[in-house]
């Protein structure tokens, strides 16, 4: 990919985290990347979601843990959105 890529799609990854749950940090886009990663491949492939799961439970509880995350965030920052 070529270097100019790179940093436009993490621009982009950039706003959509600010978007998303109010923060753009290296750690909130990591998330937000696996999370939308997960989400896309969970309605276009389940059955390697469901393999996936079964292979690795533990990486199947994290994800769910940082799913939470992100929803109490997006909610968070919706609700700050609506107090202005």
């Amino acid at each position: 990919m070529e270097n100019g890529f790179v940093q436009q799609f993490e621009a982009l990854l950039e706003k959509y985290s600010e978007l998303l749950v109010g923060d753009s940090d290296a750690e909130t886009k990591e998330k937000v990347k696996a999370w939308a990663l997960y989400t896309h491949i969970a309605k276009s492939m389940p059955a390697l979601i469901n393999h996936w799961s079964a292979l690795y439970p533990d990486a199947r509880e994290e994800m769910k843990r940082m799913i939470q995350e992100i929803k109490q965030l997006n909610e968070q920052h919706r609700n700050s959105i609506k107090k202005k």
